[in-house]
């Protein structure tokens, strides 16, 4: 279902898709997988199977029964993108989501590969926005494959931050989010580690938002980052999506379709 999300960056999640993987070090204390163990405790039937990946697909159109606008992040507690989700449904959720137009859907994931092979299969409406998780400069490679992407937004999370990134490519990226780690095993993130992507973002002119110190209590750590919050949100930009329907010419993908 769809909740009021406590996110700093959007309005609501909609999960068709919950439960999930760890594939990098980012991953380890996921929050996701704290939350679907205790809503399997406490009973909800969305999280029977816990973090087992699980397809709700009566929760597919959802979003359109929603008439007043809202900017929501798709999958909150899963990944579109998992190797386990079938295309099919995937294509489904952008269904929904070229027909919703009033709203504003934000997607990320951590598998860009699948992203990038899978990203000329769909269409690209002006409302749907795009991103990937980068936690250290061992997974820059990401961004790469979210620029292969026409969203109308594209977008890095780099989130939690957990070690240094230097020179980090912005190029054709619309708006970077940064934040520590939070929960009760979480790790440090470094002021320095901030502070140098964020002057990036200012020398490049890109839309910069520091979502967290985050820490055992991120409440009590905040988000001011010398002296001041830091919401900048970003301007869509107008990308050709060209869905290539027919020409399957990849073995990935014929894959998913068989």
């Amino acid at each position: 279902m769809s909740t009021k999300s406590k996110i700093e960056w959007t309005d609501s999640t909609w999960n068709p898709i919950t439960g999930c993987n760890k594939i990098s070090p980012g991953c380890k204390f996921c929050y996701a997988e704290r939350l679907s163990k205790r809503l399997k405790i406490m009973g909800s039937a969305r999280y029977e199977n816990g973090f087992k990946l699980s397809l709700h697909y009566d929760l597919v159109k959802l979003p359109l029964n929603w008439k007043t606008p809202r900017v929501i992040f798709v999958n909150s507690m899963s990944d579109l993108f998992h190797k386990n989700v079938p295309f099919v449904f995937i294509k489904e959720i952008f269904e929904t989501m070229n027909a919703a137009h009033w709203h504003t859907f934000q997607i990320l994931t951590k598998r860009s590969d699948i992203l990038a092979e899978y990203s000329k299969y769909l269409k690209w409406t002006q409302n749907i926005w795009m991103g990937v998780s980068v936690e250290s400069q061992k997974y820059v490679n990401r961004i790469d494959d979210l620029r292969k992407v026409p969203s109308s937004v594209r977008f890095l999370s780099i989130e939690p931050l957990i070690a240094r990134i230097t020179n980090i490519e912005l190029k054709e990226i619309d708006w970077v989010i940064v934040g520590g780690e939070s929960g009760p095993s979480s790790r440090k993130v470094e002021r320095d580690w901030i502070l140098e992507i964020r002057d990036k973002c200012i020398r490049e002119d890109v839309p910069f938002f520091f979502k967290q110190w985050g820490g055992i209590n991120k409440k009590r750590s905040g988000r001011i980052l010398e002296g001041r919050t830091w919401d900048e949100l970003p301007e869509p930009k107008v990308r050709n999506s060209i869905e290539n329907k027919n020409n399957f010419n990849s073995d990935f993908l014929q894959t998913q379709l068989a």
